[in-house]
């Protein structure tokens, strides 16, 4: 009897211990990532180049932006604009060990422009909507394997201010068409890429509402 071959563990590489602020007021700041829950922290040079883009869309101004940070994990986006300036920062997640150690860093760092909520996010974003909130940059870096953006960006339509930005991170390029739009799916259709680029898995997108017609 011919024996099945045996499995071959899968070998994850281990999300990093810390990451830091990449710039501004709390530069070179170390981050701790909570490995219990699996938090996988935008790495520090994919943050650098999307704050470089945003940046450049801004004049690298931040003074007047209101940022929403959907998921907000270790907190290295939402903190970074704060770091730089951010008029305010809300920051949002589901695990409470998550918002108890960024309400730590919060107070360490006196971030009174921060607020910390522990919430679900697309509860959250439609919450918010409906009462008129308005953000000028909004991060969604959800789960990969959960298929939150095509739940989470239609959302943010509701949520931006004129010119809004929505940085997005995800395990595959977005699937936008190549020519006409015709095939991009619905939920994406809104929307355009400004700018996107890839790290190893890590695909991201810098993207706003497209231009309605006259």
């Amino acid at each position: 009897m011919q024996k099945k071959p045996a499995k071959v563990p899968v070998h994850r590489p281990p999300p990093p211990q810390h990451v830091r602020i990449i710039g501004g007021a709390w530069k070179r700041t170390q981050l701790p990532v909570l490995d219990a829950l699996g938090l996988r922290p935008t790495p520090d040079r994919v943050r650098e180049t999307v704050f470089n883009w945003i940046s450049h869309q801004w004049g690298n101004d931040w003074s007047a932006a209101n940022v929403l940070d959907l998921f907000a994990g270790s907190g290295a986006l939402g903190l970074e604009a704060a770091s730089r300036g951010a008029r305010s920062v809300v920051m949002i997640d589901t695990h409470t060990p998550v918002i108890r150690q960024l309400d730590t860093i919060k107070q360490k760092l006196h971030a009174d422009t921060v607020t910390l909520l522990r919430a679900d996010a697309l509860v959250s974003a439609q919450s918010m909507a409906l009462r008129g909130q308005r953000f000028d940059l909004v991060f969604l870096d959800p789960p990969y394997q959960q298929d939150m953006l095509s739940k989470t960006l239609p959302l943010c339509v509701g949520l931006l201010a004129a010119d809004g930005l929505v940085y997005v991170e995800s395990g595959a390029p977005l699937p936008f068409a190549e020519e006409d739009g015709d095939d991009t799916p619905d939920w994406l259709a809104p929307w355009e890429a400004i700018r996107a680029d890839k790290a190893g898995i890590v695909f991201y997108h810098l993207l706003r509402l497209r231009s309605q017609p006259a």
